[in-house]
Order: C-alpha cells, then structure tokens, then sequence
C-alpha cells in the first residue's frame, strides 16, 4: 500500500476498498468479486488522473516531500555502475547530507554529488534530512574539482528544504561554503547537470545546482526560501504556507516559463513514488541527452554557457 498525501483521501478510499476485497478473493471467503475490484479499480485511478491534472503549487510541494519519494540512493542504484563514493571535506569532517563520488553513467565517466534526506528514522537523522553543513558543501568543492582537473561531466541530484541553519553550521561558515560551492559550479570546464528530484531550497540547493542545464522533475519545488519561511517572514503566520506556496511560482511548470530551468522529467500519474524505476530511467534520459549535446565543445565554451545561463535569469521578465 501507498502511504498517503492529504488532499489524496478520495483515491485512498477506493483503493482500500480494493486492498480489502483482493483479500478476500485471494482468502477464498468471498464470492466473485472481479467485476467490483475492476469498477473500484478503475473509479480509483480515474480519480487519481483528475487529482493530479489539477495539482495546485501547495499539493506539489506536498508531492515534492512524500517520504516514499526516490532519493539520491535511488538514482545510483538505478543509473550508476562501478560507484564509489568519497566522504569527507579534508577540512574538518564528512557530512553525509551530501552524497559525493565517481561512477559510470551509461558507460561514461562521471562524477555525481547530490543530497541525501534518509528512508527510516535512523538514516534520515544520519543525513540529517538532507540540510548540509559547511563540510558538506566544502566536500562538493572538493568533489568539482576533482571533476575539473580529469575532465569528468558532473551530474547532481538535489533535495533539500535547504542548508542546515544550526549555531554550529554558522560559526563554520555556512554562507562563505556555499558561496564557494557556487563558484566551483560556474569555474567547471566538463559539463554539470542538475536535477531537482524533490525539494530544491535556497542556497542549499543552488551551491549544487548552478549547472549546464538545469531539469526538475515535474511534481518537484525550487524556491529561495520554504513556503513555511515565507509565511512566517510575510504574515508571520507559517500556517498561510498554502498562500505562500501560491504566490511563489516554485512548481517546475512556473519555472520553464521563467527560464530558469530547461527541462520537465514527465513524473508517473500520482507521483514518482508509484513507481521510481520508471521516473529514475526517464531522469536519465534525460540526463545522457543534456551531457550529449556539450560533446565535443571546449572548456571554455562550456563555462561561457554556462555563465550566460544564469546572467540571463530575469532578463526577460
């Protein structure tokens, strides 16, 4: 069974009602009941593909965090061989809400970073929800530059509510290790590409982000701040997280407008939590067709594009 969202009460009833009449059959204590699983069945998904031709930017920031959502481990798993990961920033310690190493990807050569937020209780405390510290983001720097200096396309994975905001993480200077982890994005010569694959917040998210190309997933969220922050900052009030959420313009379809990001990954119908394998392998499509069209072009070709990219954010608006 799917754990479900709120507002997707009307599908979790019918598909329950599902659930209990298959085992009954399967128990052999009911009588033929085909025809009624397949009216449910059919009543539920028809109701499911209404939901979600109307999503509005509150319901797909609640998609964005559904926690049987795919997660970086996924995407390795399913894209990557031969993967093997580096830990730690050579500074002053690992910080495992960013997953950094080397692989193949599809028989190419790659460095990958992306954010971790954990599956269970234990691994999400462990990665800390996917909110990085200074190490974090200083162990990307480490990880671009090595990218950077043996000619290795770059491919990240983002999902954060963003940086983590502790005393701590400040005293270590967590604004100056982003800053610098943004730098290294646009100093690479080898092609990055990024792919917002839940949550995509703040600086937590651009200090991995600022690539070639830039894709979402198309239920994910890219914003400056939380729609919670920003309630709180506008109307002190972070239960008008939904009006926020509205005015924001943090869906991948808004931001395609904007041109701030290039490309939509299509997302299963209720979600890439039905079904991860086939989002992970549309995702990678996707992404061996980004890294595809900068083959063959110099290092400096790459880096212009890629600073004329972002210069241009808002130039049109």
């Amino acid at each position: 069974m799917h754990s479900y969202l709120e507002f997707e009460k009307p599908v979790a009833d019918l598909e329950g009602k599902v659930q209990e009449l298959l085992v009954l059959q399967d128990a052999g204590e009911a009588v033929d009941v085909a025809d009624e699983i397949k009216r449910l069945q059919t009543k539920a998904d028809t109701a499911l593909k209404d939901l979600y031709a109307n999503l509005t930017p509150w319901h797909k920031t609640q998609v964005a965090r559904h926690p049987d959502r795919p997660h970086f481990v996924d995407y390795i798993k399913g894209l990557v061989d031969e993967w093997t990961p580096l830990a730690g920033d050579r500074k002053f310690s690992d910080d495992e809400a960013i997953e950094a190493g080397f692989g193949r990807f599809r028989g190419r050569p790659v460095a990958i970073l992306g954010q971790e937020k954990g599956s269970d209780t234990e691994s999400r405390i462990r990665h800390n929800f996917g909110m990085a510290r200074p190490e974090g983001y200083r162990k990307a720097v480490r990880i671009m530059e090595l990218a950077d200096r043996f000619d290795l396309p770059m491919i990240t994975f983002v999902d954060t509510a963003g940086a983590y905001p502790g005393i701590g993480a400040e005293e270590r200077g967590q604004s100056e290790a982003i800053a610098r982890s943004t730098d290294a994005c646009l100093a690479m010569g080898t092609p990055n590409v990024a792919t917002i694959i839940g949550e995509g917040g703040s600086g937590g998210a651009i200090a991995i982000a600022t690539a070639n190309r830039v894709l979402m997933l198309e239920h994910s969220i890219y914003s400056v701040i939380s729609p919670e922050g920003a309630a709180s900052i506008l109307w002190r009030d972070s239960t008008r997280a939904e009006d926020a959420a509205t005015s924001m313009k943090i869906t991948a379809q808004d931001l395609m407008e904007f041109e701030i990001i290039d490309r939509i990954v299509s997302e299963p119908m209720g979600g890439a939590h039905r079904n991860p394998a086939s989002v992970i392998e549309r995702a990678g499509n996707m992404i061996e067709d980004c890294l595809k069209e900068f083959d063959g072009m110099s290092r400096d070709a790459i880096r212009k594009q890629r600073r004329a990219k972002f210069l241009a954010i808002g130039s049109k608006l």
